[in-house]
C-alpha cells in the first residue's frame, strides 16, 4: 500500500493520497478521521481488541464511509456502495451515471492487513497531530 500525507497548498488541511487500488482510504481518513485523536485512539483500541480475541469483527459506519475490521484485514468502502443507494434513500444511481463508460464504483472499496492499517493510523496521527 503506497501513500503520502501532504498539506493542501490552499487550505493547509491534511490530505492522504493513496495508490489507485487503495484510493478510497484517503478520503475516509480525511472525512471520517480527520484530526480527531479520540477516533484514532478508538480505532487503535479496536485493533488491539481484535488481535487479543476480545472482539471478532467491528463495523463502524460513518457519515460517508464505513470500515470493517477483523483479525485478517480492514475494509473501507463508501456507504453508497454498501447499500446501493444514494443518501440511504433506496434510490440507485441515476441511469446516466451508471453508463458503462462512467466507472463511479471502481474505487469505492479498499482493504489492507490489520498490521498495515495500524501503522497507517499511527503515521496519520503523527502527521496530523504530532502524536508519537
Amino acid at each position: 500500500m503506497e501513500y503520502e500525507f501532504v498539506h493542501d497548498a490552499i487550505t493547509g488541511e491534511a490530505r492522504a493520497l493513496f495508490s489507485l487500488e487503495h484510493e478510497v482510504i484517503g478520503p475516509w481518513m480525511e472525512v471520517e478521521l480527520g484530526h480527531n485523536v479520540t477516533k484514532l485512539t478508538d480505532l487503535l483500541i479496536a485493533i488491539d481488541n481484535i488481535e487479543t480475541g476480545q472482539s471478532q469483527e467491528l463495523l463502524i459506519t460513518g457519515s460517508e464511509y464505513s470500515i470493517t475490521l477483523n483479525n485478517e484485514d480492514v475494509s473501507i468502502q463508501t456507504n453508497v456502495s454498501m447499500n446501493g443507494s444514494l443518501n440511504g434513500s433506496g434510490e440507485g444511481l441515476p441511469e446516466m451515471l451508471t453508463d458503462e463508460h462512467i466507472h463511479l464504483d471502481q474505487n469505492e472499496m479498499a482493504s489492507c492487513g490489520l498490521d498495515d492499517f495500524r501503522v497507517l493510523l499511527l503515521s496519520w496521527g503523527q502527521f496530523t497531530n504530532g502524536l508519537r
